[in-house]
C-alpha cells in the first residue's frame, strides 16, 4: 500500500490536469451545438495572392496542418491557437504577444471585408473576452488549432459557428 500524498502536492497536480484538459477553444460541455464543426475543408487551401511576411507566416501555419492540439503549446510537437500564431510569426522574424487577447489588443485592426491572407482573425467562444485566434488563409478560410483532441486545421469563416463568434481581425505587418 502506498502512503497518501501530502495535500500540498495534490493541488498543483489537479491544477495542471485542468490546464491540460482545457484549451484555447474551450467550449461549455453542456451545449452540444457549442463544439466547433469538424474540419471539412481540403487539406491545403488555394494559394491566395500574397507576398512578403504575410506569405511566410501563412506558409508556416499551413505547414503545421495536422499537428496536435496542446494547451500552452507553441511548437510543432503541439499548438494551442495563440501558440500557432506566435510560432508562425516568430518563424517570420515577427515578435508578438503569446495570448489571443494580447495578440488582438496589440495588432493593427483590419475590417472583415479587407482581410488578406496572413491576417489574424479573433473569436469569442466562451464569455466576453477574446479566447481564440487563427490565421486567415484566403478564400474565406483560416488556419487554427481548434481544441483538445483535435489538430491544426482549416475552417471556414462562412460556417455559422465561426461567423457568429468572430469579433475582429488584425495584423502585425
Amino acid at each position: 500500500m502506498t502512503p497518501p500524498r501530502p495535500a500540498h502536492l495534490l493541488l498543483p497536480a489537479l491544477l495542471g490536469l485542468g490546464l491540460l484538459l482545457g484549451g484555447c477553444a474551450h467550449q461549455p460541455a453542456t451545449t452540444p451545438t457549442a463544439r466547433p464543426p469538424a474540419a471539412s475543408e481540403p487539406a491545403t487551401p488555394e494559394r491566395a495572392p500574397v507576398s512578403g511576411p504575410r506569405r511566410y507566416v501563412l506558409d508556416e501555419a499551413l505547414n503545421q496542418l495536422g499537428s496536435p492540439y496542446r494547451y500552452g503549446g507553441h511548437h510543432p510537437s503541439g499548438f494551442d491557437c495563440s501558440g500557432l500564431v506566435y510560432y508562425s510569426h516568430r518563424q517570420a522574424g515577427i515578435e508578438l504577444p503569446r495570448t489571443a487577447r494580447e495578440q488582438r489588443s496589440r495588432s493593427r485592426p483590419v475590417a472583415a471585408h479587407q482581410l488578406q491572407a496572413g491576417d489574424l482573425v479573433f473569436f469569442r467562444l466562451a464569455g466576453r473576452k477574446v479566447d481564440h485566434v487563427g490565421i486567415y488563409a484566403g478564400n474565406g478560410r483560416f488556419v487554427h488549432a481548434p481544441s483538445s483532441g483535435r489538430e491544426v486545421s482549416l475552417a471556414s469563416l462562412e460556417n455559422p459557428y465561426w461567423r457568429q463568434r468572430m469579433v475582429g481581425a488584425g495584423h502585425y505587418y
